[in-house]
């Protein structure tokens, strides 16, 4: 096996364990997103509002911390909860509204 054959079988690998971790992830989101929509439903049986901007800045700090943990950047990590909590306050406000579906 020549060198380039060698890196060729290298990205393969890398590139399967990409692929699994991806799929891990969709997973992951999907299980978080069962659990919120539980929360949302909660929140609208009880009048709840929708955010919690206490909880949410909690949690940025949290997953900081976590990145920091990891080394990873925590500046993504902020970024990418973001838009997680965006959407999952889109959820609350449609099932809070009365929607089926978000």
């Amino acid at each position: 096996m020549n060198d380039t054959e060698k890196a060729r079988a290298v990205l393969a690998d890398y590139r399967a364990s990409i692929d699994n971790i991806d799929a891990a992830l969709i997973h992951m989101l999907a299980e978080r997103f069962r659990c919120t929509q539980a929360v949302g439903k909660l929140k609208a049986e009880h009048g709840l509002p929708p955010a919690d901007p206490a909880r949410e800045a909690q949690q940025i700090a949290r997953l900081r911390q976590l990145a920091r943990d990891a080394h990873l950047d925590p500046d993504f990590a902020e970024k990418f909860l973001n838009f997680i909590v965006k959407e999952v306050i889109r959820h609350h406000e449609a099932i809070a509204a009365g929607s089926a579906r978000p």
